[in-house]
This record gives structure tokens, C-alpha cells and sequence, in this order.
């Protein structure tokens, strides 16, 4: 279980430091993807055959079941991190979650995946949340959450 939040720089190559109580969980290799809300998601191996597997299971007569397939398989990727424990994300990923060189990004432990938002993105999602938090608890509170 992937939990907790860090800040790291992105380096002028692209490369994110991978929180270390994060990479023995994560594996030695693992799969970088888009994510919702403008972030990007980081799977380890089984996490990401288990999404796959749902994915996969979906109609694919279904418009929206084509759209997520998409979404989720064609921009993700397999990484390893370096000897340094930094990983490359690639400019379309880094595009997509609006993450610029030379700046803040945070990682989050989202349970069974990591989160990397840049950090002008996860301070708005969470200005925008943070007030409805106790209103979307109370709706969940019905599924025994």
C-alpha cells in the first residue's frame, strides 16, 4: 500500500526522484500512465494487470469503455528507476499533467498507485476538495466508507 506525500524537482532531463519508502513496493520495474484530474499514475506490476484485466473486460461496443482503454494504454509506459533512484517521464506524460523542468512535483501514495502531480495542480484540486470533504464523506458514508 502506497501512502503519504512528497515534494521532489523535476530535473532538467525529465527525471523525478522516486521516494524511497516508495520503490521497494513499487518494484524494479512499473508502469507510468495518464491519471484523472491532470496527474499521472505509477502502477507496479500486478496493480497494473489487475487495472488491465478490468480494462480489458470492458465491451468494447461501449463508446466510453474505447475512450478509457485509450486513455489508459496508449501513453503509458514501463520505466526502471536509475542508480539514483530517478525515473524519466516522458514529454507527452509530462505534457498531459502540465509538468514543466526545473520544477515542484508532488508524489502521493494513492493506495495501490502513486500519484505525480505537478504542484500548482495538486495545491488547486486540493483548494477545490478540500471545503467538500465532509459533505463527500457523508455520501460514501452510505457504501460503508
Amino acid at each position: 500500500m502506497f501512502m503519504g506525500e512528497y515534494t521532489h524537482s523535476i530535473d532538467a532531463k525529465g527525471r523525478i526522484i522516486l521516494p524511497a519508502d516508495f520503490r521497494q513496493e513499487l518494484g524494479v520495474t512499473f508502469i507510468i500512465a495518464k491519471g484523472l484530474d491532470k496527474c499521472l499514475f505509477l502502477y507496479g506490476q500486478q496493480a497494473w494487470e489487475d487495472l488491465a484485466a478490468r480494462l480489458r473486460a470492458l465491451s468494447l461496443v461501449k463508446p466510453e469503455a474505447r475512450v478509457m482503454n485509450r486513455f489508459f494504454f496508449a501513453g503509458a509506459r514501463m520505466l526502471e528507476c536509475d542508480k539514483q533512484g530517478r525515473f524519466l517521464v516522458p514529454a507527452n506524460l509530462r505534457n498531459y499533467a502540465e509538468i514543466a523542468l526545473r520544477q515542484d512535483v508532488i508524489l502521493t501514495g494513492v493506495d495501490n498507485r502513486i500519484e505525480v502531480w505537478s504542484k500548482e495542480n495538486w495545491n488547486r484540486y486540493n483548494g477545490e476538495v478540500e471545503p467538500d470533504v465532509t459533505a463527500i464523506a457523508a455520501s460514501l458514508a452510505e457504501l460503508g466508507i
